[in-house]
């Protein structure tokens, strides 16, 4: 049984994560996976769990909150008519074969490449987050056929190297494409479910070694427990803060804030 005072640190420290990942989820509509990765990595670390498999924890867990969030969210914006649901249909098997496929290479890298990965993808996320502008445009409608094919599981691969769900990759794609935001983060949160469910199945079959206490194969239960509960909390404080400020100053702040967390990711790939 590991020691009680650890316990209680990592409940805590867990805790204040998945409140601030819910707050910046109601605030900004950023998804929490980009948050929760470098979170987890840094709580574990901190509480002395530094493996050499111990970004895939950090990817496995955030990924398993992820079929959460993004199931009740698809359910919500479902009500309201916002899911494009021909869209999800014609990219969910592409998108699934690319997160079964980012699952065995997370499976198979070192924790130090897992994190240059995450450090430069966060990097190009970061500067759309801060510079991106809704006129932007590369075509009137999503593509299908050959180019659908080609470049569906490469958004479920890319996410399941980072940890996230359909939001950071989903929402511009869809965009550039002429979807209205409304309709694009509704359905980016149905591509949420398709990335986690294959992932984290394939995940739970993983055998680390050194991690974190109650980790089932790369899923930590603790954190996931946790992080659900905190922002089924403080989501509706993000929204409601969402509601009474203007949040494009913010959105530039948090793009730096990950900007500084992705630099800091590849320093330490970098073994710097």
């Amino acid at each position: 049984m590991p020691d009680t005072s650890l316990l209680l640190a990592m409940a805590g420290l867990l805790a204040v994560i998945g409140g601030i990942a819910g707050v910046l989820a109601g605030l900004l509509g950023v998804g929490g996976g980009i948050v929760l990765v470098v979170a987890f990595f840094y709580a574990f670390q901190t509480l002395g769990f530094d493996s050499g498999m111990l970004m895939q924890v950090c990817l496995a867990t955030s990924l398993a909150t992820i079929i959460v969030t993004s199931m009740r969210s698809v359910l919500a914006h479902h009500r309201k008519r916002a899911v494009d649901w021909t869209i999800l249909r014609g990219w969910a098997p592409g998108i699934m074969v690319g997160a079964v496929l980012g699952m065995l290479a997370a499976a198979y890298l070192r924790s130090s490449t897992l994190q240059g990965i995450f450090g430069g993808l966060g990097l190009l996320v970061a500067s759309y987050i801060a510079f991106g502008r809704q006129h932007w445009r590369l075509g009137d409608e999503m593509p299908t056929g050959v180019r659908r094919a080609a470049v569906s599981p490469v958004v479920g691969f890319l996410s399941v190297l980072m940890g996230i769900g359909g939001g950071s990759f989903g929402v511009p794609l869809m965009t550039l494409y002429g979807t209205p935001i409304h309709r694009a983060v509704a359905t980016a949160a149905g591509f949420g479910v398709i990335i986690a469910v294959p992932s984290v199945i394939g995940f739970l079959f993983l055998r680390i070694e050194d991690a974190p206490p109650w980790t089932v194969g790369a899923v930590n239960l603790p954190a996931f427990a946790i992080v659900i509960a905190m922002t089924l909390i403080t989501t509706p404080w993000g929204v409601k803060l969402a509601h009474a400020m203007d949040p494009k100053p913010l959105k530039r702040v948090f793009a730096a804030f990950l900007a500084v967390m992705a630099i800091n990711m590849l320093r330490k790939a970098l073994g710097w």
